[in-house]
C-alpha cells in the first residue's frame, strides 16, 4: 500500500501490481467496494437485531412499555430497516462479485437520495431516545430485560444505546466512503460520474439533516423569545415559522400615518414581527405587529424623493402587499445595513422554497411542547425578558458549509460560538462499526 501511494503515478513504467494481477488503483477500488458491501451487510444485521431482538420483545411486554415510549426509544428505525433492505438489494444487483472494481454502484445512491432523508427524523429524535433509555436503565428490571433481549438474539456485547447510535453514524459515513471510492475511480470508469454525483447527493443529505437538527434546536429558543415579549397578540410565531433569518433596528413609516417610528424587526420564515423598545429598559420589547411575507413584495428604494409617501429618504426599502392595500417604508441607518436587509429578504424566500421542496415542517406536538416549555420557565406573573434569548436572536449566525470544508466537519452541526451538543460529540463512541 505504501508503494502504491508513493509510486502510484509511475506504476505503468514499473508494472507495479497488487493482489491477483490488478493495477494498484483498481485493487484499491476493489477494497473500497468490498468494504462498502461488507459494512452494508453488517448494518442490515444490526438493524434486524434491533427490530427483532429488542422491539419485538418490548411489544410483548405491554406491562413494561407503552407504544409511545417505544417510539421515543427506537424512533423510526423500523422504517430505516425496511429502506436499507431495499437499498442493499439494489447494491447487490450492481455488485460484480468476480471483478469488484468494475461494479457500478453510484446510481444506487442517486436513485435513493430522497429516501435517505428519513434519517433526519431518527437523528432529531435520538437525544430524546437517550434520555428515555437512561431513565429506564436506572431500574434493574429494565437492565435485565434488555440484556436478556441481547443474549436471546445472540448480539455482540454492546449496550442498547450503542446499537441505537449506529444509524446516526451510518448516515455520516456514506459521504466518507463515497469520497474514498471516487479517489480510486478513474475518470474514464463508467461509474465515475455517478459516484461523483452520489458523493454530492449524500453530502446534501447530511447537510439537510444537520439543518433540520439546528432548526429543531432553535424552536425552544424562539418560543422563549416570544414568551419574553410584552403585550403579545395573535398566533404564536411557531404556528408558521421555525427559523430567524435576520433581525435589527429600522425606522418604519406605514400609510396613512406620516410619523416615523423606530422599531426592532425580527424576520422569520413566512413572517416579520416588529416590536417597540421600552424607553427605560432597552432590553424589554413590546409587540407592535407583524407582516405576512408570503403576501409581500420587497422593493429597493433609491435615495431621494419617495413618491408613495412624498418624502425624501435615504437607505430605504419598501414592503408592499400583493393586494396593494398595505405599504411600509423601512429606513436603515447605513447603506450596508440596508443591503443586509435586502439579502435577508431574498434568503427568506429561498428558505421558504427550500422547505417546500424538502418537505420540512414542524409537527403540532413539537410546537406545543416548545411553547409549554417556554411558559413553564415564566410560571408567575408577567413574563420577564431573558437576556440570553434576546441576544440569541440579535446575534444569531447561520451555518454555511463551504465545499472545501473537510468531510469530518460537515456533520458537526457546529456554528460559530455555539456549544456542540454532547449527542454529536458521542457519535464516534459505542459503535459496532469500530474496527
Amino acid at each position: 500500500f505504501l508503494l502504491c501511494s508513493v509510486h502510484g503515478s509511475s506504476r505503468a513504467g514499473l508494472g507495479l501490481v497488487l493482489g491477483p494481477g490488478l493495477p494498484c488503483k483498481e485493487q484499491m477500488r476493489t477494497n473500497v467496494i468490498n468494504e462498502i458491501m461488507s459494512t452494508e451487510r453488517d448494518y442490515i444485521k444490526h438493524l434486524k437485531d434491533i427490530c427483532e431482538g429488542y422491539i419485538k420483545q418490548c411489544r410483548k411486554r405491554t406491562d413494561m412499555f407503552a407504544e409511545e415510549q417505544l417510539r421515543t426509544i427506537f424512533g423510526n428505525i423500523e422504517d430505516i430497516y425496511r429502506f436499507q433492505r431495499k437499498f442493499l438489494k439494489d447494491l447487490e444487483k450492481k455488485f460484480n462479485k468476480e471483478q469488484p472494481h468494475l461494479s457500478e454502484i453510484g446510481c444506487c445512491f442517486l436513485e435513493h437520495q430522497t429516501d435517505f432523508q428519513i434519517y433526519s427524523e431518527y437523528c432529531n429524535n435520538h437525544p430524546n431516545a437517550c434520555v428515555q433509555l437512561s431513565k429506564l436503565m436506572k431500574v434493574n428490571k429494565y437492565v435485565f430485560f434488555f440484556e436478556a433481549c441481547r443474549l436471546l438474539q445472540k448480539m455482540i456485547d454492546i449496550s442498547l444505546d450503542g446499537f441505537l447510535l449506529t444509524p446516526v453514524q451510518k448516515i455520516c459515513k456514506y459521504p466518507l466512503q463515497l469520497a474514498e471510492l471516487l479517489k480510486y475511480t478513474n475518470p474514464q470508469h463508467r461509474d465515475y460520474k455517478d459516484v461523483e454525483a452520489a458523493l454530492n447527493a449524500m453530502k446534501n443529505v447530511a447537510r439537510l439533516i444537520n439543518e433540520r437538527k439546528r432548526r429543531l434546536e432553535n424552536i425552544d429558543k424562539i418560543a422563549q423569545w416570544q414568551s419574553s415579549i410584552e403585550d403579545w397578540e395573535g398566533e404564536d410565531v411557531l404556528s408558521r415559522s421555525s427559523d430567524l433569518i435576520f433581525s435589527g433596528e429600522l425606522s418604519k413609516l406605514s400609510q396613512p400615518q406620516a410619523k416615523s417610528q423606530q422599531r426592532m424587526f425580527f424576520l422569520f420564515d413566512h413572517q416579520m414581527v416588529y416590536c417597540k423598545k421600552d424607553l427605560l429598559r432597552r432590553d424589554m420589547l413590546y409587540y407592535k405587529g407583524r407582516m405576512d411575507m408570503d403576501h409581500m413584495e420587497v422593493i429597493d428604494v433609491e435615495d431621494g424623493k419617495e413618491k408613495d409617501f412624498n418624502i425624501s429618504v435615504k437607505n430605504a426599502l419598501k414592503l408592499r402587499s400583493l393586494a396593494g392595500d398595505q405599504v411600509h417604508l423601512l429606513c436603515a441607518k447605513k447603506p450596508e445595513q440596508k443591503q443586509r436587509w435586502l439579502g435577508a429578504f431574498a434568503d427568506e424566500r429561498i428558505q421558504v422554497q427550500h422547505d417546500r421542496d424538502t418537505g420540512f415542517s414542524l409537527t403540532e406536538v413539537q410546537k406545543k411542547q416548545a411553547m409549554f416549555n417556554a411558559c413553564k420557565s415564566h410560571p408567575a406573573g408577567k413574563p420577564k425578558v431573558t437576556r440570553p434569548y434576546y441576544d440569541f436572536l440579535l446575534r444569531q449566525k447561520h451555518p454555511s458549509l463551504p465545499t472545501a470544508l473537510p468531510q469530518q466537519q460537515v456533520f458537526m452541526l457546529a456554528e460559530p460560538k455555539r456549544k456542540t451538543s454532547t449527542f454529536w460529540h458521542n457519535i464516534g463512541r459505542l459503535t459496532p462499526f469500530k474496527k
